[in-house]
């Protein structure tokens, strides 16, 4: 039986601590209340309903129930220098946890930075959010939401499910491989140098590696050959006449789309 609200060690990851909801506005806004309470991170957050869930750059995140919703919050992750990898890692124990939980070998593929696509549709959203509290400390949560049973029918992407797809993957059963591999995948982060077998880890799924992509920025449509991760994560684009661009943050589309 659920106990919701009760706090106790996260499955697969003891070190971490773990509640349980049934409906909240933003698990990634209920981890940063906590934190301005001060929390002293290494907190799940998991629901089953959020009313308010948001995606990158403010847009809405379809929330019914059945699909997973769940943030982790952190306080001053080291190497703080490099939190800017984090939401590659955080995509690459996704989909992990997503084959361990469906029983596949490599189901999902990245798109940059860290949407996991099947068959390019979207199955996930991961929003890395940080703010610095008022005592100093930096609060940083990382938002996962996955498309269990249901998808969105019109959205920006489009998106798949995992029953769509024929693998019958429980919302708590994806939860419980996630607060696993995700431990083990912030461990290795922290390591001097760990980020580069994240990245290659990354590159591995990527999805559209060595293909003609357009990236949005705030400021322009850039487009060229996907050519590589740099050593931060950061896309690295191959234009026409072989000059390259290094991408810092955007969204990704493949031309026409």
């Amino acid at each position: 039986m659920t106990s919701y609200g009760h706090e106790r060690p996260a499955p697969g990851a003891p070190d971490f601590r773990f509640v349980e909801l049934e409906t909240v506005g933003s698990t990634n806004s209920l981890c940063f209340d906590k934190a301005r309470q001060g929390d002293a991170g290494h907190l799940w957050i998991r629901a089953d309903e959020q009313t308010t869930g948001r995606g990158r750059r403010g847009r809405d995140w379809s929330s019914p129930i059945g699909n997973m919703f769940a943030s982790l919050l952190l306080i001053d992750p080291k190497p703080v220098e490099r939190i800017g990898e984090l939401p590659l890692a955080a995509a690459v124990a996704l989909a992990e946890a997503v084959d361990k939980a469906a029983g596949t070998l490599q189901l999902v593929s990245l798109k940059w930075p860290n949407d996991l696509l099947v068959e390019g549709s979207k199955l996930s959203g991961i929003l890395l959010e940080a703010e610095t509290l008022n005592d100093g400390r930096q609060a940083v949560v990382l938002g996962f939401g996955v498309n269990c049973v249901s998808h969105p029918p019109l959205s920006l992407y489009q998106a798949t499910d995992l029953r769509s797809l024929g693998y019958q993957v429980t919302a708590e059963r994806l939860f419980e491989c996630l607060a696993e591999t995700l431990a083990d995948n912030l461990s290795r982060w922290q390591q001097p140098g760990g980020f580069e077998g994240i990245r290659r880890a990354w590159l591995k799924r990527a999805a559209h590696l060595g293909k003609t992509i357009t990236v949005r920025t705030a400021q322009e449509e850039i487009t060229g050959t996907f050519a590589d991760l740099d050593a931060r994560g950061h896309l690295v684009l191959k234009q026409d006449g072989g000059g390259e661009r290094t991408i810092y943050a955007g969204d990704v589309f493949l031309p026409g789309a």
